[in-house]
């Protein structure tokens, strides 16, 4: 029933991309890429409106901007750009798909949280942090699948689980975890929501990769 967890590798399929760095890909891979992003932003923006924490992600730019005195936003750019070098001895390839990552999420978070509904009850902002997260897992898989490059933060997923072959659901949840720790550490803002976010994100990503890569495989995949 949970044999999804085990997943170790992003799947192709006939609207993935033959090659990563592709400046002529189909449109269905386009179509699959930015409907991926779209449904990844819109998640975020769900956990940002249910008020409960934010994503390991910000909670650590929250926690460096603490100690820099920089704005988040900067922080932000920085904590992307460090990532990039990352990639070097990972040997990730950035594609199309990397740049659309930061301007797509960007857009949708801009444009979706002022309409969002913000919930006084408790247990719809639960409901809404635990939506957010399962969407932006999903919007991920969906996203990596056409393979015209990953964010930063995915690059650096999918890299580290092609060097050390473990799960991708361990690989995701072991990085979420550990920069939630350090931006705890730094003073970031952490809740329930992040702490849903760091432990679910891993297997509502490979339950997405599981799902959408039973579409058409090809006969290569293994």
């Amino acid at each position: 029933m949970f044999n999804f967890i085990k997943i170790g590798e992003v799947p192709k399929t006939t609207w993935s991309s033959e090659e990563t760095l592709n400046l002529k890909p189909k449109v269905k891979t386009v179509f699959a890429l930015v409907a991926g992003l779209m449904l990844f932003g819109f998640g975020e923006a769900l956990l940002v409106t249910s008020q409960i924490g934010v994503s390991p992600w910000t909670a650590l730019a929250q926690g460096l901007s603490n100690v820099t005195g920089l704005g988040l936003g900067l922080i932000t750019f920085f904590i992307s750009v460090f990532v990039l070098f990352l990639w070097i001895p990972l040997k990730q390839k950035p594609g199309i798909g990397t740049i659309l990552n930061a301007i797509i999420i960007s857009l949708v978070l801009h444009y979706a949280i002022p309409v969002l509904p913000v919930f006084e009850e408790n247990i719809l902002r639960l409901g809404q942090a635990i939506l957010g997260v399962f969407i932006t897992g999903l919007g991920g898989g969906i996203y990596l699948i056409a393979n015209l490059g990953p964010g930063p933060r995915d690059g650096l997923m999918t890299g580290l689980q092609r060097v050390t072959n473990f799960p991708i659901a361990w690989v995701r949840s072991s990085i979420e975890i550990t920069v939630l720790t350090i931006g705890w550490l730094l003073g970031g803002v952490i809740g329930l929501g992040t702490i849903l976010f760091a432990f679910g994100i891993g297997p509502c990503l490979a339950l997405s990769l599981t799902i959408f890569g039973s579409f058409k495989p090809r006969s290569d995949f293994q």
